[in-house]
């Protein structure tokens, strides 16, 4: 088994999904969930990214060039949806029963993808699978992957102690900001494509 590369997949995306981070913006959004159904949502976001990182290192490259669509689109879309959340967390309205839609949509949109699966992790996985040479090193990208999105699901899981311990105010204090957190995620992102459309015109110019 290719160590180092395994090595690589693994710190990189777990960089990039960051699971300490995600703790606060997943507790804003399933304070008011009983243990069981924060659970269920934490189980529910792990599994959507892992199929849509897996899905896009897999064809990927194809479906965009199919669809026309360059990686910079993917990731002022992820932004623009974050900005969405962020605002919804900031005014209140994420903790009304209409705003979430339910556990399985807070799960998927916004934890599971963009958070999860971002743009950064899905364009950092298509770039490993582009490199690997041969059927054993996409078998250790595979593992890698695996590897990440176990160690999110851990801290996901076992996040339940600390709502027990802020109670209702601190988890009201918690999803203000978070939704500062989630806003400045947004924007980065945003500016992060529009640089990279700029860049990518000028090398076309």
């Amino acid at each position: 088994m290719n160590w180092k590369l395994l090595g690589e997949v693994f710190v990189t995306l777990l960089v990039i999904v960051d699971p300490p981070g995600m703790v606060p913006v997943f507790l804003a959004l399933t304070g008011s969930m009983d243990g069981r159904a924060r659970m269920k949502a934490g189980t529910q976001a792990v599994l959507l990214a892992l199929g849509v990182i897996v899905g896009f290192a897999v064809a990927g490259q194809t479906l965009l060039d199919y669809l026309h669509v360059e990686l910079p689109a993917l990731q002022g879309a992820g932004g623009l949806l974050l900005v969405l959340v962020a605002l919804q967390l900031l005014t209140g309205q994420a903790d009304e029963p209409s705003a979430q839609g339910g556990t399985s949509n807070v799960a998927l949109v916004p934890i599971g993808t963009p958070l999860l699966a971002g743009p950064g992790a899905i364009v950092a996985t298509m770039l490993f699978v582009r490199r690997a040479d041969g059927f054993d090193e996409y078998l250790v990208i595979g593992i890698g992957i695996l590897l990440v999105m176990l160690t999110v699901w851990l801290v996901l899981r076992f996040s339940g102690g600390i709502v027990k311990l802020l109670r209702p105010a601190g988890i009201e204090v918690l999803t203000r900001i978070a939704g500062l957190l989630l806003a400045a995620i947004a924007v980065q992102l945003i500016a992060d494509a529009i640089d990279a459309f700029v860049q990518l015109y000028l090398a076309e110019g």
